[in-house]
This record gives structure tokens, C-alpha cells and sequence, in this order.
């Protein structure tokens, strides 16, 4: 009997196997250490994206890291030595305060009404409509723009008394325009222009996991008397698990980082009612010329990212990742 024979007879209770007797390829293949000649092999094709990758992303942050404990205007080299209190202004600055509130505010929004919606097109679009395709690509578009084009388009959208859409909000009797001068609507303007960017990827993303689910699982599903919502609750949406876990983990990430959306449309305000982390780091630093300040922001929104990746992936993916080595270690 077969290895694959003996497995699926253990499966079905029948009796155990011995499994069998080890070839003489098998010691080769469970060797996976590099043979000498694949050692400089590996090393030239590693060598590039390691250098890369210490110029890139450690060397940078090790230099803010370090500029973060001094008084430092970008300058020549810091020597105002000020340890931790560019930290402590920050956590005790009323604006940078006010960004973690907005970035979280953002975040939830995201999570409770852009990922849900996108999920429901997705599920909208597997349906055999006509056209499809072209609903696919017009909810994709926006994706495939830059963040300051879509700021620049909104941006000329609601222009007061010559935009579409002000125009077009004026008619209904109301004022679209003011939406981005206003401080207590301007933030959720700001997430209606996000969403309407990003949520054609989650769409996709979501899409492309539920074409993967085989279709007898839900007909199975659906002939044992499940209604098409008991079948999409209990059978599609734990398979489609996986993808809501890391457009999740994408959505919490990219808000953190969120910059130059915001930048172009509001610049922040007013009143700093739109300003993010990375806004205030970039008035401090290129603005006002405060680096070492501006370095302990984004020493913060790197230490946020950090810590919420490694948390996310460790409690909240750990099924995924686990799942994934495996797979791997079973086709090994």
C-alpha cells in the first residue's frame, strides 16, 4: 500500500499501515542544506536585496532613531543632546494626541464600512450578471491611480461654485463643497475620498478567494437546507477567513501610514481636524525645521506598525501562517 493509500485508510478507520520502506532518493531529498556549489549561488542573488534592504529600511531608521534624541534642524550634525523629550512632547502635544484619535477613527471606519462593502461587491460580482467584467474593472480603476491624483480630482470635484459636485449638491439643496472646510465633517470626507480609492483592491482581493472556494461546498450546503445566507455564513465566509485576515492587516497598516491623500486635499486642517501622524511629522520636519522632533513621530508610527504587525500575525494570523509551513512541510 501506498503512503497515500495508507493516509486514506486511516481516515476512513480502516486498518494501520506500516509506512513504507525509505528509497534511496529519500535521505537526499530530506537534505536541504545547500551543497557547497549552491552556497555562492544563493549568496549572489541574496547579496543585492540584503544590501538593499540595510540601506533602505534599517539605515533610516537607525538615523531617526538617532536624531529623535536631539534638538535638531536638519543641519549639519546633531549635537543638542535632549534624550527622551522629543518623545515626551509628542505624547503630550494636544495635536499629536488628536492624530492617534483620527488615525483610530479612521481605522474603525475602515474595518466597520469600507471591507464590508467590498466584500458584498465581490460577492455581488461572482453572481453570472451580465457585464460583469466591466463592473469589475470600472470598481478597480480607482486603484490603479495615485493618491495624489485622487486628491487633485476631488479636490476639483467639490471646488466650490465650479465643481460637479458642488454643483450638483446645490441643486439637492445642500452644500458639498464645505464638506472639506468644515472640522466636524472634513475627516469623514477624507475616508469617503480613502474608500473610494482602495476599496476596488479589497474587492479583487476578495473576489479572486471566493472563486477559489469549490462551488460543492456551498451546492452541498445548500441541498442539506441551508437558506443562501446560512451557506454564505457558515460555509463561505470562515473559507474567505484568510483574505479578510490580511486586507485587515493592510487596512490598520496603510491608515497608520496615511499621508498624502490628506496632504493634498485638506493639508491637515482646518484646525488640524484631518491631520494624521504623518501630516504633523511632515509640518515638523519640512515646515518648521524641527527633525529631531519629527524624527520621534515616525519613530512612534514605526513602533505602532511594528508592534501591531507582529501582535496581528502572532494572534490573529498565527492559524494562516501555521497552515501555510505546514503545507509547505507536507509537500517537502
Amino acid at each position: 500500500m501506498t503512503s497515500s493509500s495508507a493516509v486514506s485508510g486511516a481516515l476512513r478507520g480502516g486498518p494501520a499501515t506500516d509506512p513504507p520502506a525509505p528509497g534511496p532518493g529519500t535521505a537526499r531529498r530530506r537534505d536541504r542544506r545547500p551543497r557547497p556549489g549552491r552556497r555562492g549561488t544563493l549568496a549572489a542573488f541574496l547579496t543585492p536585496s540584503l544590501v538593499l534592504f540595510l540601506l533602505l529600511v534599517v539605515a533610516p531608521i537607525a538615523v531617526a532613531s538617532y536624531a529623535s534624541l536631539y534638538k535638531w534642524n536638519g543641519f549639519g550634525l546633531p549635537e543638542n543632546f535632549v534624550g527622551l523629550d522629543n518623545y515626551t512632547r509628542a505624547f503630550a502635544d494636544p495635536t499629536f494626541r488628536g492624530d492617534l484619535w483620527r488615525g483610530l477613527v479612521l481605522i474603525v471606519l475602515s474595518l466597520v464600512v469600507q471591507l464590508p462593502i467590498a466584500l458584498a461587491l465581490a460577492m455581488l460580482l461572482n453572481q453570472p450578471l451580465k457585464g460583469r467584467s466591466v463592473y469589475r474593472l470600472i470598481f478597480f480603476a480607482p486603484y490603479v491611480l495615485s493618491e495624489v491624483t485622487t486628491a487633485v480630482l476631488f479636490t476639483l470635484v467639490f471646488s466650490p461654485n465650479r465643481g460637479l459636485g458642488d454643483t450638483i449638491s446645490r441643486w439637492l439643496g445642500a452644500d458639498a463643497g464645505a464638506v472639506f472646510g468644515d472640522p466636524d465633517t472634513v475627516l469623514f470626507a477624507v475616508f469617503l475620498v480613502v474608500s473610494w480609492k482602495y476599496f476596488g483592491l479589497y474587492m479583487i482581493l476578495f473576489l479572486a478567494a471566493r472563486q477559489s472556494i469549490p462551488k460543492e461546498l456551498s451546492e452541498a450546503a445548500v441541498t442539506d437546507g441551508a437558506s443562501a445566507w446560512q451557506a454564505f455564513r457558515h460555509v463561505t465566509l470562515p473559507l474567505l477567513g484568510p483574505t479578510i485576515r490580511i486586507s485587515v492587516f493592510l487596512s490598520v497598516i496603510g491608515t497608520i501610514q496615511l499621508f498624502d491623500m490628506v496632504w493634498v486635499l485638506t493639508g491637515g486642517g482646518p484646525i488640524h481636524a484631518s491631520e494624521t501622524m504623518a501630516v504633523t511629522m511632515y509640518q515638523y520636519g519640512f515646515r518648521r525645521f524641527e527633525v529631531g522632533y519629527a524624527s520621534a513621530i515616525s519613530i512612534v508610527m514605526f513602533v505602532l506598525s511594528l508592534v501591531f504587525a507582529l501582535f496581528y500575525q502572532r494572534v490573529v494570523m498565527r492559524r494562516d501562517t501555521e497552515g501555510a509551513l505546514t503545507n509547505q512541510g507536507d509537500q517537502r
